[in-house]
């Protein structure tokens, strides 16, 4: 981060930890929990948006998991190559999230997939053709304990936190057999660039009507399919440094150990994983010195789990569809598709129908 980089005030952080809680909530229901008129929240909003400091988006629900298939994959690069690499891959929609990292590898990938096969041709015949890559290398999620949609900031007195988390959301059905339809996509490439776009504006882009949107996606919200999610330029946060620690626990204990992981305020994603090791915990931390006494409570709290490797993100250059700028603004978008045929044309994109917002 440059040093004349302008944090985040406190009064921004508030609103940002309150769209955590409520995402597409009213400005007046927002601004009742702040102390502020909602015309203060709406225009606070709209310079955090405006500069890419702050975005509202769709985020995977618990149920999506059981539908399609996640990895974690390592990249190797030519020296030199990284750079290019990261911004060839921002533009493949089954790209999720990208890091370039303080490790063994060069780039640490969230990839997403409509099933295992899409998920086997897209990094075995797809990446490797990449201009650039070297090696690539699959941890397949078994099981996601959290996501980084979960994860909150503590910018708001407990008072204000409840106005916020009641009532409790629709309860999720315990279903999970339902296909994502054409329309689906069509409506989560919208929300992936705004998050919060109205009924009538999502309507008016798809030409259906408002009660057609608002049905869906109640739908799509009961299903647990998807939800809605608050991020932010976390270095202009105070939150700097994104950790991976790579993992070993007992297979007996995984569970237990993965839903108390969790708990911890740093936890940002957490989940059962094949290969060498079988746990992945991503944390969210205030300074690099904070990843020992993270680390040191793991292993105190959790005699069983054995980190065999923790790595430093030294730049994020995509998080959840949102391409980013070295201080981690939001500066385009590739909504995410990962039910798209994962075929690569050529050695620099893959994928059709991806869009980049300024």
């Amino acid at each position: 981060m440059q040093d004349d980089v302008k944090l985040l005030s406190e009064n921004e952080l508030a609103l940002i930890n309150a769209l955590q809680l409520r995402p597409r909530g009213s400005w007046t229901e927002l601004g009742r929990a702040l102390g502020v008129d909602p015309v203060t929240v709406a225009r606070r909003w709209s310079r955090l948006a405006g500069r890419g400091e702050a975005w509202v988006t769709f985020s995977p629900g618990p149920r999506l998991f059981d539908q399609v298939c996640v990895a974690f994959t390592e990249i190797d690069c030519g020296p030199g190559e990284a750079a290019a690499v990261a911004s060839a891959l921002s533009d493949h929609p089954h790209m999720i999230t990208i890091e370039r990292a303080a490790g063994a590898y060069d780039l640490l990938a969230t990839v997403a997939a409509r099933d295992l096969a899409a998920m086997s041709r897209y990094t075995l015949d797809v990446l490797p053709t990449v201009a650039g890559v070297r090696a690539v290398r699959t941890r397949i999620v078994t099981h996601m304990f959290t996501e980084g949609g979960r994860w909150r900031i503590a910018a708001l007195a407990p008072a204000q936190r409840a106005q916020l988390t009641a009532p409790s959301s629709v309860p999720v059905s315990s279903s999970s057999a339902h296909a994502i339809t054409p329309f689906d996509r069509a409506l989560l490439a919208f929300l992936a660039c705004d998050g919060r776009a109205s009924h009538q504006q999502l309507a008016t882009g798809l030409a259906v009507s408002p009660a057609t949107v608002k049905r869906r996606l109640d739908q799509l919200a009961r299903l647990g399919l998807f939800r809605f999610r608050c991020d932010f330029a976390r270095p202009l946060g105070g939150w700097p440094v994104s950790a991976t620690f790579w993992a070993t626990v007992p297979p007996g204990d995984l569970p237990d150990t993965g839903h108390a992981l969790i708990r911890l305020p740093e936890t940002r994603n957490c989940a059962a994983v094949t290969g060498t090791h079988n746990l992945v915990l991503q944390a969210s931390l205030h300074s690099v010195t904070d990843v020992l006494r993270f680390e040191t409570h793991l292993a105190t709290a959790h005699p069983s789990l054995y980190i065999a490797e923790r790595v430093i993100t030294l730049r994020h250059e995509k998080l959840l569809g949102h391409v980013l700028d070295p201080d981690c603004r939001s500066v385009g978008v590739i909504p995410p598709d990962i039910w798209s045929d994962p075929v690569c044309h050529d050695s620099r994109s893959c994928g059709e129908g991806t869009i980049r917002t300024p």
